[in-house]
């Protein structure tokens, strides 16, 4: 390859990277690989992808249950690079309709991230609890901050 279509090929690789909406995060991870949740994880949609500071971010969970949960709490852990960062708990019931019924349910959280979150690579933890504090599930997840400002801005 020529050295002109290299100077050329860099900046368009690198501006698709900053551009281009990946919305699954592909990687999901149970905290504990030998344990029995009761609550399965099937996936998370993070929209949009990468994240955009100041703008709204709306993760979706869609999980199954073989037993139907009256209520309980989601606890989650935000990581910087290996920097735990923040942490926030929610009640189940205003994530997702309660009560939820056995099989398949979707847990959804939106957020405006500060103007000043630096971009870069995050983990995030989410733990989530029945009524009576027994854990029903516990993953983890990376996801991306972009540089910038958000895909419709560019």
């Amino acid at each position: 390859m020529k050295m002109a279509q290299l100077k050329f090929m860099v900046p368009l690789l690198f501006s698709l990277c900053l551009i281009l909406p990946l919305t699954l995060a592909n990687d999901v991870h149970y905290c504990d690989k030998k344990a029995e949740y009761d609550v399965k994880v099937k996936a998370v949609d993070i929209s949009p992808y990468p994240i955009a500071r100041g703008k709204p971010a709306t993760f979706s969970i869609s999980a199954t249950t073989g037993e139907a949960i009256s209520g309980g709490k989601l606890v989650i852990d935000v990581s910087y690079f290996g920097w735990h960062i923040h942490s926030e708990s929610h009640d189940l019931c205003s994530e997702t309709s309660c009560p939820v019924s056995t099989g398949d349910f979707v847990v959804s959280h939106s957020q405006v991230l500060p103007g000043f979150t630096p971009p870069g690579s995050y983990s995030l933890k989410m733990k989530m609890y029945d009524g009576k504090g027994n854990q029903l599930t516990c993953i983890t997840f990376d996801f991306y901050i972009g540089f910038a400002s958000s895909v419709a801005d560019i």
